[in-house]
């Protein structure tokens, strides 16, 4: 492979790359690669060079990925797998296919869909990775595909809506709004609303502008919007997933009855990506059909 500045780029120089963007630290990258940190800082130089841009973030103690190191990690992956693929015919790789997301993974689906993808492709494991943020990691190239709930303003992705979900008030336990067996958006609104402007699809928006809470509490995550919750400060909305993946003693989670569903969406970026994308939206839409059907 030649960028035309002088030396060739080897398969070396893109695995470097690919450990050190998977792992975020060169010195965990080292030790997957059973390298020196030096060795594999050098490669990793020697890379950029080659390309003439600069593809990790060295700013911060995490790395990180810059715009243009995203964008070549699709293609870094896409060769190594071809030539994985054209020396392994056996099928004997183990390159992981990581699926994100931010809260409730695949919902119900989840664990149907883990032992699925383990009985029939066991040569690429599935790692479900939770990360707090709108696109589960994607856009930062931290993830191969995620699932998201509601809509996505990123640019450069491609989202297959896979089912909608109802939305659950989350309340107090001890609570006055935990007596209710459903609940109304109005209901809510009297009282502190806790929103997670991090990963969290509600925004005050949900509510007409005439009746917006009376008060909001923002979070960064999932856990701290349960333990808000729970210690009375507020009430919560999400999606009915929520209520099955994040059970809480101190939480009480009610159907909310006006409130529109939540998409959720099966996202990868718009870039030849990992080969086993294909086989994962198409599990994805069989196990739903299975239940659909049951």
């Amino acid at each position: 492979m030649s960028t035309g500045q002088g030396r060739s780029v080897e398969l070396r120089h893109l695995r470097a790359f690919l450990a050190v963007a998977d792992a975020g630290n060169v010195t965990r990258a080292a030790a997957a690669l059973r390298l020196t940190q030096p060795a594999v800082s050098r490669t990793l130089a020697a890379l950029e060079q080659h390309l003439g841009v600069r593809l990790v973030d060295r700013s911060t103690h995490h790395l990180a990925l810059t715009p243009e190191g995203v964008v070549f990690r699709d293609k870094a992956a896409a060769a190594v797998a071809a030539f994985d693929e054209a020396v392994d015919s056996g099928g004997l790789r183990h390159w992981p296919l990581r699926l994100g997301h931010a809260w409730s993974a695949f919902g119900p689906y989840t664990t149907p869909l883990l032992r699925s993808w383990q009985e029939r492709y066991p040569e690429t494991p599935l790692e479900l990775l939770r990360i707090d943020d709108r696109t589960a990691g994607l856009t930062r190239g931290e993830v191969d595909a995620a699932l998201l709930r509601g809509p996505v303003d990123a640019p450069g992705l491609v989202t297959e809506v896979l089912f909608s979900e109802d939305r659950v008030a989350a309340v107090t336990a001890d609570g006055p709004l935990a007596a209710h067996a459903t609940l109304r958006l109005a209901d809510l609104a009297d009282g502190t609303v806790v929103l997670n402007t991090v990963s969290g699809t509600t925004t005050v928006d949900l509510w007409p502008p005439h009746a917006r809470p009376a008060a909001t509490l923002t979070v960064a995550n999932t856990d701290d919007w349960l333990t808000a919750i729970a210690a009375g400060r507020g009430s919560g909305v999400s999606v009915v997933s929520t209520a099955d993946m994040h059970p809480h003693a101190g939480v009480a989670y009610r159907p909310l009855v006006d409130a529109p569903t939540v998409p959720l969406l099966l996202a990868r970026r718009d870039a030849p990506g990992h080969p086993a994308l294909p086989k994962l939206a198409a599990m994805a839409r069989e196990i739903i059909g299975e239940d659909i059907t049951a």
